[in-house]
């Protein structure tokens, strides 16, 4: 049964998987392992027929042709009122003009203009901040993305890639001034990378934005294709390509990739689906960014849905996978504050069953 659930703290619903076209083209910044129009096709439709409904992209992406494949195929196969299409600004589009990058309001509205012309709709269904600029202040960000609300251009908002204060002080100055609020925070999250659980997910979970997380399997270090050798990692992919950019693996990285490796044996289930699994069951998550190189690896993904990783196997992914989050951070856990905040006492936020999950699930048969 497919799943959906509300993004945020907002009415717009979901799948728990979405469709990341960054390799959708062949030209730009992601061309060396882009897709043509014809390979994107299929992948585009097992997503669809596997249930999907949200699909991201960016203007940045295969420098516009991701916006421009997407904008065809949903033409084609008609489904633009269906699904959630996502797509964000910040990156250059023209590196002569200061004003055709970053985050300010002349760029945003140039940016949402090409972006709507390049998807071939009048309205983009969530935009986003692709990255934090720096210098652009918040206040002109929130003001602008309200202003595309209102007209019509986008229907929510959001931030990707942005320090946790900064989606906290979007967000407070956009319901303290009756402005359209943030629904969705996308950020990078895996077994691999956890850097997000020492404030993100706190922040999320109180202010409303559901975290969209991408590289759920480690930019394919989770996938199990990659092995240890005297000479350093084999297998192919992204990971193991001349001169591409990528994080160092090191020890840590292995121990988790062990770990998950006999978890996902015990379970019959391939690693990058129990690695997928396992980021959308965590908190604050509303749904998982995939990037797939075939259909065949959309279809196995969703499968990642089917099932649930049992306790123990859980604790042995989490205890391999724990970082290491340091100082004030430490003093925020159970244990310590068992130990000096509340000695020998049990207090918690709530008890247990007083907000109770709401789901309307499929019946078995109409009435």
């Amino acid at each position: 049964m497919n799943q959906y659930y509300l993004l945020g703290r907002s009415g717009l619903r979901v799948s728990r998987l979405a469709l990341g076209t960054m390799n959708f083209g062949v030209d730009g910044f992601h061309a060396a392992y882009g897709k043509t129009e014809e390979e994107s096709e299929p992948i585009f439709r097992q997503y669809l027929e596997s249930g999907g409904n949200f699909v991201d992209t960016a203007d940045f992406y295969t420098a516009g042709e991701s916006e421009k494949i997407l904008g065809r195929l949903i033409d084609r196969a008609g489904v633009r009122e269906r699904l959630v299409l996502t797509s964000k600004f910040t990156n250059t589009v023209d590196p002569g003009d200061p004003n055709a990058s970053g985050n300010g309001r002349k760029h945003i509205m140039r940016a949402v203009e090409a972006s709507l012309g390049r998807l071939g709709t009048d309205y983009i269904d969530l935009y986003l901040l692709h990255t934090w600029d720096r210098i652009t202040p918040v206040e002109e960000v929130v003001h602008t993305l309200d202003d595309l609300v209102r007209s019509g251009k986008i229907r929510y908002a959001g931030l990707s890639d942005v320090p946790a204060w900064y989606a906290a002080r979007a967000q407070s100055y956009a319901e303290a001034h009756g402005l359209a609020p943030m629904i969705n925070l996308q950020l990078p999250y895996s077994l691999v990378m956890r850097d997000i659980e020492a404030e993100y997910v706190a922040m999320a979970q109180t202010l409303g934005l559901g975290i969209t997380a991408f590289s759920p399997i480690g930019g394919g270090l989770l996938s199990g294709k990659y092995r240890r050798t005297s000479e350093g990692l084999s297998g192919t992919g992204r990971l193991t390509t001349p001169n591409a950019a990528g994080r160092e693996i090191g020890p840590n990285d292995w121990t988790v990739i062990d770990a998950l490796e006999s978890v996902a044996a015990d379970l019959g289930r391939s690693m990058a689906q129990v690695a997928i699994n396992w980021v959308v069951t965590q908190p604050a998550v509303g749904s998982v960014i995939i990037g797939a190189s075939s259909a065949e690896q959309v279809g196995g993904n969703f499968e990642a849905l089917d099932f649930e990783i049992p306790a123990d196997a859980r604790r042995r992914l989490d205890e391999a996978s724990a970082p290491n989050l340091g100082l004030p951070y430490g003093m925020f856990t159970p244990q310590y504050q068992s130990w000096v905040v509340s000695p020998g006492l049990s207090i918690g936020d709530k008890p247990a069953g007083y907000a109770p999950q709401v789901v309307n699930a499929a019946a078995d048969t109409a009435r």
